[in-house]
């Protein structure tokens, strides 16, 4: 074993000793050691124990934990308080410019134990605020994080869309030096608009693609190499993986229909549509008897039953949304005021009605709203509904499930709420069957309105708890509560793969940016991106209704709620 293998053990348990605020005296003996070991001019593992007692900085104690790791491979002192600290928390003292003490904070103050959540707590903003963090060190470690995760060679969809759309820039203004100027196109997982990226095919049609490959070296962006297949390669500075085919003009409608669809579905396509040569994708489904099927829909599920039948949905798009819903403002754990996210929803987005959802009394964390607070910001939304009429606000919360299902006010505070948004937030790890029966019995509470965020998932970095979805979505449809699809690009929840089975089952989806700053409305693009995936169209879409139709839902849901309680 080598001395910095060693150095290195030493140094993580004494991390961990300040992790659980041990002795500061053994604390600072072991990180001593650690530095003393990693700096010797000899290797520690050709000396006997007597002769390690003797080397300084070290003595009898740290000695025999180095003479345990050289022969058992294991320190007993450090396993056991392993044991003691979840995996995440360890994973985060690799983070650079977060020490042992930071780290506590993050742990034992806001609740955070994976990387995931942290950067999640990143983005809505949550470290500013706990003790010894600024947005200086808040912004550096989410870099760091995102760093790491690009290391991987996966990007979320958010992350890569401006990477690549600089690219396609790049690309289409170098092409401007050829004759005939050639057709540009982007295919793959990033065409259909899938969650996670991990790598971006281009395509060039060209009447002279010898002369495009002779000038590609010239193309500055990037450096590509030749595969074996005749396509090109290229790391990216920021670590996506981008390939890229040229190919002759008359053959690339045909080339970005195969670059772009799941396999299934092209190989079902061409069956039908033949070679070509074809001007148009449109033309390859018309030929094929099919209606055009959308990219983010060619996933090769009941597509081409539905473009035979000429049923094909017509997708959401963002022109669709007339407000949004489930928001956070400085109330909670929000950047901006009240009133600046009205006003940003109002001026900026041309909105027609914002959802605010600050967090309920059990987020802590979250500086959640107890009941005395809940009164003063209502009192806040009646004033601001005043001031930017016909602009309205409406009085919702995002109301913690609680483990056992149930939500964390009472009834009298509750129904005076607009809308509520019931999510879980704490106790991540139960099993499928304890997990379904907490949010169906949240699901069954009167006044849920929208299943906020269903699995709790952060895409790369933590799965969520794992649910019976067939047997969640069924509650809504017997409930009518409507689920959302979290459009924060961590999050993307509910999946797309099950929006289907919703929307036959007639439950509303809702795009809700989950926002806790202005730029956070912004993210209501991603979630119409992957509603379009699972076949949302605006008629099912709750925040696609106008401000007089969903005033009418929200009055309906409070209205019956009532007279089930009369009688």
């Amino acid at each position: 074993m080598e001395n910095k293998t060693i150095s290195r053990t030493l140094r993580l348990l004494s991390q961990l000793m300040e992790l659980h605020n041990e002795n500061s005296f053994k604390i600072k003996s072991v990180a001593n050691a650690a530095f003393k070991i990693d700096k010797l001019p000899f290797a520690i593992k050709d000396k006997t124990l007597e002769e390690i007692e003797k080397i300084d900085g070290l003595g009898k104690s740290i000695s025999s934990k180095v003479w345990e790791l050289l022969n058992k491979g294991t320190m007993t002192d450090l396993d056991n308080i392993l044991q003691e600290t979840p995996e995440g928390i360890v994973d985060m003292l690799g983070i650079k410019g977060i020490g042992p003490k930071k780290i506590v904070v993050i742990w034992k103050d806001l609740g955070i134990e994976t990387i995931g959540e942290l950067h999640y707590a990143c983005n809505e903003n949550r470290l500013i605020e706990a003790k010894g963090f600024g947005l200086k060190t808040q912004e550096e470690i989410k870099k760091v994080i995102e760093f790491s995760m690009a290391a991987q060679g996966k990007f979320l969809y958010a992350r890569a869309e401006g990477l690549v759309n600089k690219l396609f820039a790049d690309f289409a203004l170098w092409l401007n030096q050829f004759k005939n100027e050639p057709l540009l196109g982007i295919g793959g997982d990033y065409r259909r608009c899938l969650e996670i990226i991990e790598e971006v095919p281009f395509l060039i049609g060209s009447d002279s693609p010898e002369e495009v490959i002779d000038q590609l070296v010239n193309f500055d962006p990037l450096s590509f190499l030749e595969q074996t297949d005749g396509s090109f390669v290229a790391d990216s500075p920021f670590g996506l993986k981008i390939t890229l085919k040229v190919t002759e003009r008359d053959s690339f409608y045909l080339d970005w229909f195969i670059l772009t669809g799941n396999e299934q579905h092209v190989t079902e396509v061409l069956k039908h549509a033949g070679p070509g040569p074809f001007t148009s994708e449109q033309s390859i489904y018309q030929k094929a008897g099919l209606a055009y099927v959308e990219p983010e829909l060619r996933e090769g599920l009941n597509e081409l039953e539905l473009a035979r039948t000429n049923k094909l949905p017509l997708l959401l798009t963002g022109q669709d949304l007339k407000g949004s819903l489930h928001n956070h403002s400085t109330w909670s754990d929000g950047v901006h005021t009240l009133e600046e996210m009205a006003l940003f929803c109002k001026e900026n987005l041309k909105l027609e009605y914002l959802g605010m959802c600050d967090h309920s009394k059990s987020a802590f964390y979250a500086n959640g709203l107890n009941e005395q607070r809940v009164y003063a910001q209502h009192q806040e939304i009646d004033a601001l509904n005043q001031k930017l009429a016909p602009f309205r606000i409406f009085k919702g919360i995002e109301s913690d499930i609680l483990n056992d299902g149930s939500l964390d006010y009472s009834e009298e505070i509750l129904k005076t709420f607009d809308f509520v948004v019931a999510s879980v937030h704490s106790n991540l790890r139960m099993d499928e069957e304890k997990a379904t029966a907490r949010l169906i019995k949240a699901i069954e509470n009167p006044y849920t309105t929208i299943l906020g965020h269903p699995t709790g998932r952060l895409l790369l970095s933590r799965k969520g708890y794992p649910i019976d979805y067939k047997k969640v979505i069924d509650a809504c449809a017997n409930n009518g509560v409507v689920i959302e699809i979290n459009a924060n690009p961590l999050r993307l929840d509910l999946d797309w793969r099950w929006h289907r089975y919703a929307l036959e089952r007639g439950v509303l989806l809702s795009v809700n940016p989950d926002a806790h700053r202005t730029e956070g409305f912004h993210d209501m693009h991603y979630g119409v991106l992957v509603g379009r995936k699972g076949g949302l169209t605006a008629a099912q879409c709750l925040n696609a209704m106008s401000l007089t139709e969903i005033s009418t839902f929200f009055e309906t849901k409070k209205n019956s709620i009532s007279s089930s309680n009369q009688k």
